[in-house]
């Protein structure tokens, strides 16, 4: 009986709404706008979020990268055209990392230098990696032909080189690629291998491969080209000696992480005299980025909340407006036997009917947002459930907030009165 009852009072109620399309609709907007931009915002942020993350992760959780960055001595110091930069990590920081941490699951040395490449009339400036084969365990890359460097390449000092899909791309163009013979720095280097790497960066820490990236064997490196370069300015010749640029260390677990980070920056602080290096944990990265994302969605989700607050305060105002110009509707109820509860929920229905169509409107129109930013601007979108429910909870909540005062207070008419307002 009583479902049967409410489901007279909700016909009645939407009847009641068709009754003023144009109103309802505009009453309704409010709503809509709130649930789509809040949808949309939420979309947006988690979108940007993930893209962020993603980049992290994709530096290791379980790595710390230590870099060679001169000092604040070093940077300060004037040059002179004798002058010898003497800075960074060393082959015995690596040998002692390698020997000291039971949790240092993988350690690799990085050794970079510039150098121009060439075949036929093609020419390409690579940045020369000079590592080991573990390189591609600690950053794992898709590899799309040929192999990676082998144990036996270090061994044996081999002139070997696996590039990376731009620079096959840019080099060996209409070549054959395995098996090729291309010149870096003047020395002659067979193709074994080509990888896909990535190009972006994760917050303020750069990703570790590049495009134009070129990996040698770091005994090679160390033998073709050395530990010593030179920059040539307009006013200084100035060499610099840096024996390894990299070590990326690879922790046996995420637990393990920031205290072996603690450990290897002590034992640094002891063997270098000056601060020439600079520790980054991709892990700690990950949990501040982590942090900041709910920060951001929380304060997204204020702002575009915002809107639904005023979408409800629009569904008020025309439900008190409602029950000024239906007074006599309401007396003529009273006065044939409904009770002030029958009134409330009436007037509580059209409310949350309002609500929920507008909230209903506004997931479209919150779901068409990103997808067209997703299509134009090319920025990454994510629609989360939650995304979804919360704000069609939220708006249904609204409307049932917003529309409990107008019902109350047209269940408070006094029927004699009301039958005789005009």
């Amino acid at each position: 009986m009583r479902q049967i009852q409410f489901f007279r009072e909700l016909t009645s109620g939407i009847q009641t709404l068709l009754l003023h399309k144009l109103r309802s609709f505009l009453t309704m907007l409010g709503v809509v706008f709130g649930v789509g931009s809040v949808v949309a915002m939420l979309a947006v942020g988690e979108g940007a979020s993930m893209e962020a993350l993603e980049q992290i992760r994709k530096l290791g959780s379980n790595n710390i990268i230590i870099s060679s960055v001169k000092s604040v001595e070093e940077e300060t110091s004037s040059t002179t055209r004798s002058f010898i930069s003497l800075y960074g990590l060393t082959y015995q920081d690596h040998e002692r990392i390698q020997e000291s941490y039971a949790s240092v699951k993988k350690d690799v040395p990085v050794k970079l230098v510039r150098k121009e490449s060439r075949l036929g009339k093609r020419s390409l400036e690579l940045r020369v990696v000079g590592t080991t084969p573990q390189w591609f365990e600690v950053i794992p890359r898709e590899l799309l032909g040929g192999r990676r460097l082998m144990q036996t390449d270090l061994e044996n000092k081999t002139a070997v080189v696996v590039l990376t899909e731009f620079g096959a791309r840019k080099i060996l163009a209409t070549m054959n690629t395995i098996g090729q013979n291309i010149r870096i720095g003047g020395n002659s280097f067979e193709v074994i291998g080509i990888i896909k790497s990535e190009t972006s960066q994760a917050g303020t820490m750069q990703i570790p491969d590049k495009q134009i990236d070129a990996y040698i064997p770091i005994t090679t490196a160390k033998s073709y080209f050395g530990d010593v370069t030179m920059k040539i300015t307009s006013r200084s010749r100035l060499r610099e000696k840096v024996e390894l640029h990299q070590i990326i260390v690879q922790v046996d677990s995420l637990a393990n992480v920031e205290s072996t980070a603690l450990a290897i920056e002590r034992m640094l602080t002891v063997f270098h005299k000056k601060k020439d290096y600079q520790i980054n944990v991709p892990l700690a990265l990950l949990k501040q980025a982590e942090a900041t994302k709910r920060t951001f969605n929380i304060v997204l989700g204020s702002i575009a909340g915002i809107s639904l607050l005023v979408g409800g305060i629009g569904i008020m105002n025309i439900m008190l407006a409602s029950v000024t110009e239906r007074i006599r509707e309401i007396g003529i109820r009273r006065a044939i036997g409904a009770k002030r509860r029958q009134i409330i929920i009436q007037f509580l229905i059209e409310a949350v009917v309002l609500s929920t169509m507008g909230g209903f409107i506004g997931l479209m129109l919150g779901i068409a947002i990103p997808w067209f930013i997703t299509w134009f601007a090319k920025m990454p979108t994510v629609i989360t459930p939650a995304g979804i429910l919360l704000p069609l909870i939220v708006s249904i909540g609204i409307g049932i907030l917003f529309g409990l005062y107008p019902a109350a207070r047209a269940a408070s008419v006094d029927p004699i009165v009301a039958l005789r307002h005009e």
